[in-house]
């Protein structure tokens, strides 16, 4: 589903991203800096994006010749303020670009945006979210598509963890920090659902190849293999000395599995391999989780 602009890669000129201190951003800054591409990131401390002049402010910032990642947002966008604050973003980040036209948009958006029910996931899947996160990620991939008619290229990654990771949500994350700290890992029922899980380094890695090939379009950042919460549990507790209790709770709501064709993705970056489960973990491992 994303085409190559450039069918070899190429080095770019300069990247500015949107985002500097989130989990995604500070990722893909470092994989462009160990490159040796030129990186401007700009934080919230230096525009505020929901702000009535944001989008004066960051045209200001940018170049024609400038590759944009857009991946600042206020997650998990639960309620009806976040939600319209998040569109706010988009609205100052759609002026900026309707007057500077930079040479490519990235943006990063989430698989949120897709039925929670859906099994089997692909890129032509229609967008019909069941949260106001995924919700609000649809409205503003529909509002970059409106303004920008330049190469956009739209990135929907599953569930991402990572050492730097800052939600804390249910899965690697969250176990890894539990088991640091010597407590039970709690699953929801016995931890049945599978889901793909990415580890962050890999989206980085999608995300300057997608820049060094000036794609467009829209991709899944997925491995294309799925684990049940259970089997990543497990493999979590076998990565410390001290074991932990691993305890399943009474089901409140039925099991929904997800997994991904990841087809697209291995056509259109064939050199490219997503690092297995077991070995991100135990990179994620030695790196230590960063305490919340």
């Amino acid at each position: 589903m994303i085409n190559h602009h450039w069918t070899e890669p190429q080095k770019p000129g300069r990247v500015c991203i949107l985002g500097n201190r989130g989990f995604v951003a500070a990722a893909v800054a470092q994989a462009l800096v160990e490159r040796g591409v030129a990186t401007q990131t700009i934080g919230a401390n230096e525009i505020n994006l929901a702000g009535p002049d944001a989008g004066l402010q960051l045209a200001g910032r940018l170049r024609r010749e400038d590759v944009l990642v857009f991946v600042a947002a206020r997650a998990p966008s639960k309620t009806i303020p976040l939600f319209m604050e998040n569109l706010a973003m988009a609205k100052a980040v759609g002026e900026a670009i309707g007057q500077t036209a930079p040479a490519q948009v990235i943006y990063i958006s989430s698989d949120a945006v897709y039925r929670d029910d859906l099994d089997l996931v692909r890129e032509g899947d229609c967008a019909h979210p069941g949260s106001l996160h995924g919700a609000m990620h649809v409205a503003r991939e529909a509002l970059l598509q409106a303004v920008y008619k330049g190469l956009l290229c739209v990135l929907r990654p599953s569930l991402l963890y990572g050492a730097t990771d800052p939600h804390n949500g249910y899965g690697p994350n969250r176990f890894m920090r539990q088991v640091a700290a010597g407590q039970t890992i709690t699953l929801f029922g016995e931890g049945e659902e599978r889901r793909d899980h990415v580890w962050i380094r890999d989206v980085a890695e999608v995300v300057y190849r997608v820049i060094a090939h000036r794609s467009w379009g829209v991709l899944n950042v997925a491995t294309g293999h799925s684990f049940s919460f259970r089997e990543v549990a497990e493999q979590v507790v076998a990565l410390f000395e001290k074991p932990v209790a691993i305890q399943g709770t009474p089901r409140q709501n039925p099991v929904m599995h997800r997994h991904y064709d990841s087809t697209a993705g291995f056509k259109a970056f064939p050199d490219f391999h997503y690092t297995p489960l077991k070995d991100g973990l135990a990179q994620t491992c030695l790196q230590g989780m960063k305490k919340l």
